[in-house]
């Protein structure tokens, strides 16, 4: 876990094999293998049959749903268009400096975008980063990039995503965000209030969008 959070081991690259690792750490190799295992299970690494085991990386196309949940009704799956609106400096307030865990008043950058499905709009995210984590993001920035917006934070600044928390409520639309996503004002919508982290259990944005449910619904696998 080490190596991956001091990037000696960075996304997308291959560890040592796991006799390399147990003589590096003193340890059997089958304790080494029963780490990786627990690392696999956590999304930490993918095992790639005949080729070792290799850092999991955001820009892995298996790895694009593991943080949407939005399904089309008819089902199947549905790459959406993320549609940047706004990002700007600003200081942190009270909930958003307790939330990512720094100072009153330190350094955040703000970011609205929507996710469009087909052309319509069905997500408006607000996002709250850490401003030290996240020098030079900006709205050119968020444009110009192809991927997801993940793989952006894990490629330019060096920020993997390695799990979430969410809490979920049904709210009504209000007037801006009814026209956003392009429904009735005191529309159904669900709030998905999200606290992302990194390595060491860091938190790194929190995240509260609005979801139209029209067309989508929201899928959890438990397991």
């Amino acid at each position: 876990m080490q190596g991956l959070a001091s990037s000696e081991w960075r996304p997308g690259e291959a560890i040592p094999s796991e006799v390399e690792l147990a003589m590096r750490f003193n340890v059997s190799q089958g304790t080494v293998r029963k780490a990786i295992d627990e690392m696999a299970a956590e999304n930490l690494v993918v095992r790639k049959q005949g080729k070792g085991t290799y850092v999991a990386s955001h820009n892995d196309p298996r790895a694009f749903f593991r943080f949407l949940r939005v399904v089309p009704n008819e089902g199947g799956v549905a790459v959406p268009h993320s549609v940047p609106l706004e990002c700007w400096r600003a200081k942190a307030g009270q909930e958003a400096a307790r939330i990512l865990n720094i100072a009153l008043g330190a350094p955040i950058t703000i970011v609205r975008r929507a996710l469009k499905f087909d052309g319509k709009p069905v997500v408006l995210d607000e996002i709250y980063l850490p401003g030290e984590m996240f020098q030079g993001l900006s709205l050119d920035v968020l444009r110009e990039y192809q991927g997801s917006l993940y793989s952006l934070f894990e490629s330019r600044f060096g920020v993997r995503m390695i799990r979430a928390e969410e809490r979920i409520r049904a709210v009504a639309a209000d007037r801006s965000s009814a026209e956003q996503l392009a429904v009735e004002e005191g529309s159904p919508l669900l709030s998905v209030e999200r606290v992302t982290y990194t390595y060491d259990d860091r938190p790194v944005e929190w995240r509260r969008g609005l979801y139209a449910t029209t067309g989508h619904y929201y899928l959890n696998e438990l397991s």
